[in-house]
């Protein structure tokens, strides 16, 4: 296993975080599995002796964060990938979120990822180089009724991530911002805080929630080939958009975008700046 890389993955023990696991101790690779609750990693590190470390986690605890990056390092002789997986739903109209509620949500999705992010920089840096996977929204671009704050998030982790990337290229660490499609994570049960419905919002969210319809999410392995190759790329790209359908809506929504500048452009023109 001389040629094994170390990866770092939080969120790990669930959804795409354990999926993302799962197939790099399948490639041979040894993973430090990062998630506040680690037992149902139990089975899987029992099936991979000396090969996977389950690893409790609170990415929303900075020091907690620097300690534990600094066990992670040192659990295999320093870190190759790191998986910035870690997140939440907070999912309701924006007037209903409780200042509460809005708060620790981004220090779930944001500032957890940038606690993440910083903490493990010194050691892909003294190890000349790495990959850090910054995983965000396929909807981060815009924001929609119901999950207002969650595209918040992502969209805050997506623009730090845009900058972090060219500050860290000439140390030879790559930084991807990759733009999940829906899956079925349980982030929507498990990983979701409600709002507290507000009457006068309720026929827009039973019209979301039609939109949302009961179409089945594909599974969370697999987008696992995906993360797989890309680690692997000697120039990954800077982006990249995971699942095919999410693809097509990420262009369309692109697309629209654009339609809406070019359609007031002769007011945005009027002044200089």
């Amino acid at each position: 296993m001389t040629d094994a890389r170390v990866w770092l993955i939080t969120g790990a023990s669930r959804g795409l975080g354990k999926a993302f696991t799962e197939a790099a101790l399948a490639g041979g690779d040894r993973v430090v599995a990062a998630a506040r609750n680690v037992e149902p990693l139990t089975d899987l590190a029992g099936d991979h002796p000396g090969q996977l470390m389950p690893l409790p986690l609170d990415v929303t605890d900075r020091r907690g964060v620097f300690d534990a990056v600094e066990r992670a390092a040192g659990a295999f002789g320093g870190l190759d990938i790191v998986v910035n997986n870690a997140g939440a739903m907070l999912y309701g109209m924006v007037e209903e979120a409780t200042e509460e509620q809005i708060r620790a949500h981004m220090d779930v999705n944001f500032y957890g990822a940038v606690w993440v992010a910083q903490a493990v920089l010194p050691h892909l840096r003294a190890r000349g180089g790495g990959r850090l996977l910054q995983v965000t929204s396929m909807g981060s671009g815009g924001g929609m009724a119901t999950v207002g704050y969650y595209g918040a998030s992502k969209a805050a982790l997506d623009s730090v991530s845009e900058a972090l990337a060219m500050e860290v290229e000439g140390f030879g660490i790559k930084v991807t911002i990759v733009q999940m499609g829906g899956y079925n994570t349980g982030l929507f049960t498990a990983g979701t805080t409600n709002t507290r419905p507000m009457e006068p919002y309720q026929p827009l969210r039973e019209q979301m929630e039609a939109m949302w319809g009961d179409a089945v999410a594909p599974e969370p392995e697999t987008a696992a080939p995906v993360i797989m190759e890309l680690a692997s790329l000697p120039d990954p790209p800077r982006r990249l958009i995971v699942g095919s359908q999410s693809f097509d809506h990420v262009l369309e929504m692109d697309r629209a975008q654009a339609d809406l500048y070019r359609s007031w452009e002769h007011l945005s023109r009027i002044a200089p700046g």
